[in-house]
């Protein structure tokens, strides 16, 4: 056994440099919705095993078409699609009252909380806070923020919802601090309940001038909803709270690992270089949990043998989580990006006679880090051999580009594969390309100094595969690489998101770069063919906004007319007034209204479970087929950097198309499959087992 000894204090020394301490009308009649409330025996949802680059399969009428009263007829245009010049969103921050509420957040969380059919916003502000919750809203020291949505603006409902509720008695009115947030229905009564996680290895402090300061002794809770967005906590002894355990989520996914009809979380644990166990808590449908993270074969080890780390096997530093079936075999897999050069990890599920285990992928898969493993064009490495010519590898090693007063290199670790990976943020699981299968888009952060074999945020191709592969293509293939000058870049990648932001069928991305000089939100368009390749173009500023330090992300069809609008956040972390894109003077949110998408054609799809489903479908699996070709979505329950999470209706751009084949593969133990052909235009309530219905506004 390869042993480290203070293996994890070397690597902090490594990691001090990079730590952040702290965006056509159609000839043809009309289709009508419908769906099938039978079986899935001749509605086989089974995607193709290869990737298909051809034209979409003729799949003919739905089967048992039920028919809604009245019909329903699309809504057509000739489609829209973006090209150089078009403007594709205007700022509406100030009419959707983020200014007057003072909105200043990073981190943002999408779900209709009242059920009211809009997408409401859970917004936090970086690192540990407190709220102080007085009763003049202008003298509030507000860092969260739960708005509701009125479908013309925000109110801030956080005072009422509950969601700050606190359990200690202090001598100010506190909010309780919130570092990851993220809904899903955990006891079956069909509203969205909410998992507030805090790092609580130390009390939050409030200082007072002239007096003690305030210990807040809070935990992660469980709060639950009541239908109306009025939160109240849990039961004190319940499990998610991890009392008397050090509790350090740095992200949350709900997903139903077993196909029971109960959400259960995935939880990644760690960052800042230290690692921990993440765990998954088996739901039980009525609000508790269990943890299964043993018997479910994801255990990892402490950081002690080297091997242990370099293969994946040791424990995460995670920044995020996330869940999805990425080899369509109906079970997810489960994935924890890692800050600070840590690998990050891949748990592919597999079922056998009803039970679900995981095995380790990490590195098999792709994911855990890619095959560069130079480490000579590490400044800080060229530092060291400068002054150790005779050390292994050191003897032909270039003059370092940097001054060598400081060390932050060790020998013996920093050329382990492990310490060769990237910075994670955010993994966003999206079909990138339109062929059937889930691919990957990490964030990271990476630095000039630490040279090619640092990883950066890329596209990461999914192969097809039963056992799950990734390929990756490179940025300079796929579009997504940035141009640096050739020394003191740095790519604060942290935050991303996917969004079809012109209805053509294919998922853009948007990426937050945060925290250091010349980073700024960034939009990639999709222009991948079919089935093809991977590919994007950067979209000018001029065409979209420019937000600099672009960090936090919410992504949803706030004001319903048939396009994605998005959220973003923003970091003063080391502001430079004289570096570009520097900060702005506050924290403020922005909101940024899509003014292209609505004149194309478009479907959403609100689903609910049936028999052993959960009630918000967590986890269902939807195809929609044009004559272009397949796209596939899932319904996920919460993903990224410390809770990030997008609407939970599922929105498809059709391009010109008018209507699609929809077809939905509900997460129960039978994987039930339903067919309908929808038309464009509307968003469908969809209840497992009955027709299609247009969803009321």
């Amino acid at each position: 056994m390869r042993t480290a000894p203070r293996l994890i204090a070397l690597a902090a020394l490594a990691l001090a440099a990079c730590t952040p301490t702290g965006g056509a009308e159609d000839d043809e009649p009309p289709i009508l919705i419908g769906g099938d409330a039978g079986s899935d025996t001749d509605l086989d949802m089974t995607l193709d095993p290869e990737p298909d680059s051809g034209p979409a399969p003729d799949l003919g009428p739905a089967a048992d078409m039920a028919l809604p009263d009245p019909p329903v007829e699309p809504v057509c245009t000739a489609g829209t699609a973006y090209t150089p010049g078009a403007a594709l969103f205007v700022e509406r921050t100030a009419e959707w009252q983020l200014e007057a509420i003072g909105v200043h957040a990073t981190r943002l969380s999408v779900g209709d909380v009242d059920g009211d059919g809009w997408a409401d916003v859970m917004a936090r502000r970086g690192g540990r806070r407190s709220d102080i919750m007085v009763d003049d809203p202008e003298a509030r020291r507000a860092h969260h923020w739960l708005l509701r949505n009125t479908g013309e603006g925000f109110e801030d409902m956080t005072a009422a919802s509950g969601v700050l509720a606190v359990r200690g008695d202090y001598p100010l009115p506190l909010g309780r601090p919130i570092e990851v947030a993220t809904f899903a229905d955990v006891d079956g009564d069909g509203d969205l309940d909410l998992y507030s996680g805090l790092d609580t290895r130390e009390p939050v402090v409030i200082e007072r001038e002239g007096e003690d300061p305030i210990r807040v002794f809070e935990r992660s809770e469980l709060l639950l909803n009541d239908g109306a967005g009025v939160f109240t906590l849990a039961p004190s002894a319940h499990p998610l709270r991890r009392v008397g355990a050090n509790d350090v989520p740095s992200g949350a996914a709900f997903v139903d690992f077993d196909r029971d009809g109960h959400v259960d979380l995935w939880m990644s644990q760690g960052g800042l270089g230290a690692p921990l166990q993440d765990i998954l808590w088996r739901g039980d449908g009525d609000g508790g949990f269990d943890d299964v993270t043993r018997l479910a074969g994801l255990s990892t080890a402490e950081w002690v043998d080297l091997e242990d780390i370099n293969q994946g096997r040791g424990h995460t530093t995670a920044w995020s989580a996330a869940a999805c079936d990425l080899n369509n075999d109906g079970v997810p897999e489960l994935l924890a990006a890692s800050y600070g050069r840590a690998p990050n990890h891949l748990w592919q599920g597999a079922e056998d006679r009803g039970q679900i285990t995981f095995v380790n992928r990490s590195v098999d898969s792709g994911y855990a880090y890619d095959d560069d493993m130079t480490w000579q064009d590490d400044q800080f490495a060229r530092c060291f051999c400068a002054s150790n010519r005779g050390a292994e590898g050191c003897s032909d090693a270039p003059a370092p580009n940097v001054g060598c007063g400081q060390q932050n290199w060790n020998h013996d670790i920093g050329r382990e594969p492990f310490r060769l990976g990237g910075n994670s943020g955010a993994t966003v699981c999206a079909d990138l390309n339109n062929d059937g299968w889930m691919d990957l888009y990490t964030t990271e952060i990476k630095h000039w100094w630490a040279g090619r074999g640092a990883d950066g945020g890329e596209p990461l191709v999914n192969a097809g595969e039963g056992d799950v592969r990734f390929e990756r293509p490179g940025n300079a293939t796929t579009g997504t690489e940035i141009e640096h000058p050739p020394f003191n870049w740095d790519e604060g990648h942290i935050t991303a998101g996917y969004l079809d932001v012109d209805n053509d069928g294919r998922q853009d991305i948007y990426v937050g770069a945060t925290d250091y000089a010349g980073n700024r939100g960034r939009l990639y368009r999709n222009t991948s063919e079919w089935g093809g390749a991977v590919r994007f173009e950067e979209v000018p500023t001029d065409d979209f906004f420019e937000h600099n330090r672009s960090h936090g992300m919410a992504v949803a069809d706030f004001d319903r007319d048939g396009d994605l609008d998005l959220i973003v956040g923003h970091s003063r972390a080391r502001c430079d007034a004289d570096a570009p894109n520097n900060c702005y003077p506050t924290m403020q949110a922005r909101f940024f209204e899509n003014t292209l998408g609505q004149d194309g054609n478009w479907l959403q799809l609100d689903l609910r479970g049936g028999e052993g489903s959960n009630t918000l479908a967590v986890g269902a699996r939807v195809e929609v087929r044009t004559d272009d070709g397949v796209q596939v979505q899932e319904v996920g329950g919460g993903y990224g950097h410390f809770g990030a999470q997008r609407d939970r209706v599922l929105h498809f751009g059709l391009g010109a198309a008018c209507e699609a084949v929809v077809t939905i593969r509900w997460p129960n133990a039978d994987l039930t499959t339903e067919r309908l052909r929808l038309g464009s235009g509307h968003r469908y309530l969809v209840r497992q087992g009955a027709p299609a219905e247009v969803a009321p506004r």
